[in-house]
């Protein structure tokens, strides 16, 4: 386990978990290996049929070997296929649910994002 979500866990119920690629730029690969990524605060958006990782904040690898227009929060495809999408657009039409990054892992020399289908906690 690289990066877990500690905060994703005391502010929701997580109630299915999904596991997806990312699209990362290879200094991006790189930076995530190193425990560079900070997931609290980021968020799964579902646009035109593709699933997306919001505001997710990745550190440069190296400064210095970074690209001047590097957007450390950017927003990031996640690979999943056409099953895998409509099955969460249906978790998402359940009232209340939202899509959150639980963790980031490498598995079998790829980056794969943790997906926590969540409702949140009641507060009181």
């Amino acid at each position: 386990m690289l990066i877990k979500n500690k905060k994703a866990f005391f502010d929701y119920h997580i109630l299915e978990k999904i596991e997806a690629g990312i699209q990362l730029f290879g200094y991006e690969v790189k930076a995530v290996r190193q425990g560079k990524v900070s997931l609290p605060g980021s968020y799964i958006s579902i646009k035109s049929g593709e699933v997306f990782l919001l505001n997710c904040d990745v550190a440069p690898y190296q400064v210095n070997n970074t690209p001047s227009n590097y957007d450390r929060k950017r927003e990031r495809k996640l690979l999943l296929n056409r099953k895998e999408i409509n099955k969460l657009i249906g978790l998402l039409d359940e009232k209340g649910t939202t899509l959150i990054p639980t963790s980031m892992y490498n598995k079998n020399g790829l980056i794969k994002l943790e997906i926590g289908v969540a409702k949140e906690k009641e507060v009181g």
